[in-house]
C-alpha cells in the first residue's frame, strides 16, 4: 500500500475537499483519504498501481504530490462521519434550501441583481452538503451522477444570472434597498445559525472544517449584498447590485464548472 501527500494550493472551501473525495473515494485500489486544509493537502492510501495524480489534475486545483513511498502498516484508515455531524450537516442543507427559496423571491420583490445571485450562492452550498450526504455511502456512479445533476443545474443558473445582469445593464433597474437589506439579514442570520451548528463538530474531519470555511464564506457575501445595498441607497445607482451579483455568480459558475469536469 502507498502513502502519497499531495499539495491542492486552490482547496480552500466544502466545494475543492468535496470535490477531492469524489474523485477517489470509493475508487477501487483507494484505501483511504484524508485532507488538511489548514495546509491544503490531501494524504491518499492507494495502490500503486492507482494513478490518483492524475484524477486530482483533472480538477484543476493545482496538485502536485509532495511526496510517496510505501504507507506503515497501522496507517489509519479514513473516518466516517459521525451521526452527531450527519444531523449538523442534514440542518445546514435546510437553512440553505430554504434561504435559496427566500433570497430567490426576494431578489423579484426587490428588483435585486445582488439579492438573485446571492441566492443561488445559497443554492451551491445545499448541492454540496446534499452531494456529501447523498453519497456517503453510495457507489462511486451514483455519486458522480448526483454531482453531475447539481453541476448542470447550478451552471445554468449561474449564466442565467449572468444574462439577468446583462439584461438589467441596458434595460435598467431600480433596486430597493430597504428589501435587499432585509433579505440579506435574514440570510445572514441563517449562515451565523449554521456557524452555530457546525462550531460543535469544528475540531472533527477536514469536510467539517470545510464546511466551516465555506459558511464563513457566505456570511462574507451576505455582508457584501447588505453593502451594496447601501452604496445603492446613497447613490441611487444600480451598479453595486450588479457588481456584487456578477462576482457571486462567477463564483457559483467556477463550482459547477470543477463539478462537471469529474470523471468516472
Amino acid at each position: 500500500m502507498q502513502k502519497s501527500v499531495i499539495s491542492i494550493p486552490k482547496m480552500d472551501c466544502a466545494a475543492e475537499e468535496r470535490l477531492v473525495r469524489l474523485a477517489l473515494e470509493g475508487q477501487h485500489g483507494v484505501a483511504g483519504l484524508r485532507a488538511d486544509l489548514s495546509r491544503r493537502e490531501v494524504t491518499v492510501l492507494h495502490d500503486a498501481a492507482v494513478d490518483v495524480m492524475e484524477r486530482l489534475r483533472a480538477l484543476n486545483l493545482g496538485a502536485e504530490l509532495v511526496n510517496s513511498g510505501v504507507a506503515p502498516e497501522n496507517e489509519p484508515a479514513l473516518p466516517e462521519t459521525g451521526v452527531t455531524e450527519r444531523k449538523a450537516l442534514v440542518w445546514v442543507l435546510f437553512i440553505n434550501a430554504g434561504m435559496f427559496v427566500a433570497e430567490l423571491a426576494g431578489a423579484v420583490i426587490a428588483d435585486s441583481s445582488a439579492l438573485l445571485a446571492d441566492s443561488l450562492d445559497m443554492f451551491a452550498d445545499a448541492a454540496v452538503y446534499g452531494i456529501a450526504l447523498f453519497g456517503a455511502h453510495r457507489a462511486r456512479a451514483a455519486q458522480l451522477r448526483a454531482a453531475h445533476v447539481s453541476g448542470v443545474l447550478q451552471m445554468l443558473l449561474g449564466l442565467g444570472a449572468l444574462v439577468e445582469v446583462g439584461r438589467r445593464v441596458f434595460q435598467g433597474s431600480s433596486p430597493e434597498s430597504p428589501t435587499m437589506v432585509a433579505i440579506a439579514t435574514a440570510a445572514l442570520v441563517a449562515n451565523v445559525a449554521s456557524l452555530w451548528l457546525l462550531s460543535h463538530h469544528r475540531g472533527g474531519g477536514a469536510h467539517m472544517q470545510a464546511s466551516w470555511i465555506f459558511t464563513t464564506n457566505d456570511v462574507l457575501a451576505n455582508m457584501g449584498v447588505i453593502a451594496a445595498a447601501g452604496v445603492v441607497a446613497i447613490t441611487g445607482s444600480s451598479w453595486p447590485d450588479l457588481v456584487v451579483a456578477t462576482m457571486i455568480a462567477f463564483v457559483v459558475l467556477s463550482g459547477a464548472i470543477r463539478i462537471l469536469r469529474l470523471k468516472a
